[in-house]
């Protein structure tokens, strides 16, 4: 029986050719003399001479730096690696380089909002203002930069401002909880703190005075809170010590925009990790290892052009808000969207291609998922002509997703499914135009990431499940934990495993056609009689049954040695967990791989838990099931659902592995 996946797409050769990967092989064999047979050659050679690889790239988008680098990297191992020491430059700068009256820099729409365009000059001289009133408040090289802000326009003037002076900028999303925000901002000691007074979702309105209020008094380093009157125009801020509206700000005296040049390795902004296993980490990133390697993504990964548009579905607290802003890098046009998915009805964000002409539409694989089993057909429904790109990340996206973009949303379309991390804000593994699409796995391993699963032994495998490693440097590496002095922590968490080699956490599998399949997170993998199961094998099993809304599986371990597997399914009709559907559930997992992927019980759930950025919360569900321990208030205010936990905690306490 043939296993080859089935090819779902391939670019037309004209595409391949005026590609941006193509392009820069052009460039490499123009410039140095360098050809390769394919992108196979292309990726090794990249991972294997990386100085010369992040050097081509730091030419082939011709970097502007104020002084020269002494040299492209140290011999220091992972996470000691220096780069481009001695280069100094700005990552806004090389945004705004990209300013032009031809097209607008963004276009902006949310549930209340129809979409607007903001021109360049307008998206600019905003920025200057905020700088101007930065500025005026003495912040500089190293202060940070706070902000609670919903994915709109003001935040991205907020980042760039910020960076394009030096500081440092972070961000939260207002769905946090106020101890969530505290565990995040409390680590950095923010200097400004920019805030809105709520937002929207699903229609419904949330203000969010109260937890400014109390995050302005608890943050002492704050000096100024910036007001932005989303939810209520009027303006209901009174009672914030220092606050200054929006208004005001911008109307601050401003000269031209300027950029402060920075070190290679100074920090951008600091990233935080989901904090629902404990305290946030503070993943700090540096301008420009950021700036080559959205450039390398954008560019060569995604194919983004400029005067085209960009579109991610994200929230500010996911490091995809960090990356839809470096589209701006490309000179695209970047379309942001505040609000639901699904309001008023799942069609909305389909419908925002045929408002906006977007041509990379991003999005995360439950969205499309959910779409297949509402059985959308928005191919049907709405022009998609524009549409050049669909991403997907958050999770793995299984081959009925694969099937279901081909099927119904466009035939022709190049799906992105890509993979990486706040980690790194970028994907390790992701799409190249070169190749065809298979149906079920993501094209390849990116340019410059030397990645390989990893056996039992720490030998590379191939064709077989293995752990996620990082074996050589890259420049969007974090450059430390911010207070992480010593690297304890940043240690601990990626090189305990495997000496100088990054450890990810994921479960993947390289194929015959060097593609990646993803199979989950490590630490929540199915260790079931001794065979390792990804959880992704049995939610794509799960897919097939229409039943079935959402499901998580943990496998827990009994103190004599065996294992304890429930499945917890979210039905579409609750309340219809027959005995009928228990069996066909079953007997899909075994038909589909194994008796070991049959779990030993199957319960019913109102709801399943999420971080607020989309990801199944598998490991933390499993420690409270092992340790019966609550989730404290902290860790559920960095939840999209934190009722949803009550169930598990609940049922925790009633369950015997005795």
């Amino acid at each position: 029986m043939d296993s080859t996946p089935r090819v779902l797409w391939s670019a037309e050769k004209h595409l391949k050719a005026q590609s941006g990967i193509a392009q820069y092989m052009q460039w490499l064999y123009n410039e140095k003399g360098m050809t390769f047979a394919g992108y196979r050659e292309l990726w090794e050679w990249s991972v294997k001479n990386t100085s010369s690889f992040w050097e081509s790239v730091w030419q082939y988008f011709k970097i502007k730096s104020h002084t020269p680098y002494t040299a492209v990297c140290s011999a220091d191992p992972m996470p000691h690696t220096k780069w481009f020491e001695g280069a100094t430059l700005n990552y806004a700068a090389h945004i705004f380089r990209n300013k032009s009256k031809k097209r607008p820099a963004l276009i902006f729409c949310s549930e209340r909002q129809a979409p607007i365009s903001i021109s360049w000059s307008a998206f600019e001289k905003q920025t200057a203002a905020l700088q101007s009133f930065l500025k005026k408040e003495q912040v500089g090289k190293g202060d940070c930069v706070a902000a609670y802000l919903p994915n709109i326009p003001e935040a991205s003037v907020g980042l760039l401002a910020t960076i394009a002076t030096g500081a440092i900028w972070s961000c939260c999303s207002p769905d946090f909880g106020l101890e969530s925000v505290l565990d995040r901002f409390r680590q950095i000691a923010p200097k400004i703190f920019i805030a809105v007074d709520g937002y929207t979702y699903n229609g419904k309105p949330y203000s969010r005075i109260e937890i400014v209020k109390k995050t302005e008094a608890a943050l002492h380093s704050v000096e100024k809170v910036v007001i932005i009157p989303y939810l209520n125009k009027n303006g209901a801020y009174r009672g914030i010590t220092d606050a200054v509206p929006w208004e005001e700000v911008m109307n601050t005296d401003s000269a031209s925009l300027t950029f402060e040049p920075l070190p290679f390795s100074h920090p951008i902004w600091i990233l935080f990790s989901s904090g629902t296993t404990g305290l946030p980490k503070a993943i700090t990133h540096s301008h420009g290892g950021m700036l080559l390697e959205h450039l390398k993504y954008l560019s060569f990964h995604n194919d983004v052009k400029a005067g085209e548009k960009f579109f991610w579905f994200t929230t500010t607290g996911w490091m995809m808000w960090n990356f839809v802003q470096a589209s701006l890098l490309t000179g695209a046009t970047m379309v942001l969207y505040d609000g639901s998915p699904g309001y008023p009805n799942m069609g909305r964000l389909w419908k925002l291609i045929e408002e906006t002409g977007i041509h990379h539409f991003g999005t995360s694989a439950p969205f499309i998922l959910a779409c297949r089993k509402k059985e959308l057909q928005p191919g049907k429904e709405f022009d998609l002509s524009t549409l050049r790109s669909i991403g997907s990340t958050g999770s793995p996206l299984p081959p009925e997703g694969f099937r279901y973009v081909y099927k119904n949303i466009k035939k022709e379309v190049w799906l992105c499914s890509m993979s990486g991390g706040t980690d790194v804000c970028t994907a390790w593994v992701g799409s190249c135009i070169l190749k065809p699409v298979l149906e079920g796995e993501i094209q390849c391993r990116c340019l410059g990431a030397s990645i390989f699963a990893y056996d039992e032994s720490g030998e590379a495998v191939k064709e077989k499940v293995g752990e996620m490693v990082v074996t050589r440097s890259m420049p969007c590496m974090p450059i430390y934990f911010w207070g992480d002095k010593d690297f304890k922590r940043y240690h601990s968490s990626y090189f305990e495993v495997y000496p100088d080699k990054w450890r990810h956490g994921d479960w993947i599998k390289v194929t015959q056609n060097d593609g990646i399949v993803i199979l989950g997170r490590s630490d929540a993998t199915l260790n079931r009689q001794g065979v390792r199961i990804g959880t992704a094998e049995i939610y794509r099993a799960l897919a097939q049954i229409k039943e079935i809304k959402d499901a998580l599986i943990v496998n827990l371990e009994k103190p004599d040695g065996k294992d304890f597997m429930p499945l917890f399914v979210v039905l579409e009709k609750p309340g219809n967990l027959t005995s009928a559907l228990k069996d066909k559930i079953k007997d899909t997992l075994k038909s589909t791989y194994s008796p070991r992927h049959v779990p030993d019980d199957i319960l019913e759930v109102p709801d399943l838990p999420y971080t607020i950025s989309g990801k199944k919360m598998e490991a933390p569900v499993k420690k409270i099931l092992l340790n019966r321990q609550n989730m404290s208030s902290t860790q559920k205010g960095a939840m999209r659902n934190p009722g949803s936990l009550d169930f598990f905690e609940k049922y925790a306490r009633q369950l015997s592995l005795q």
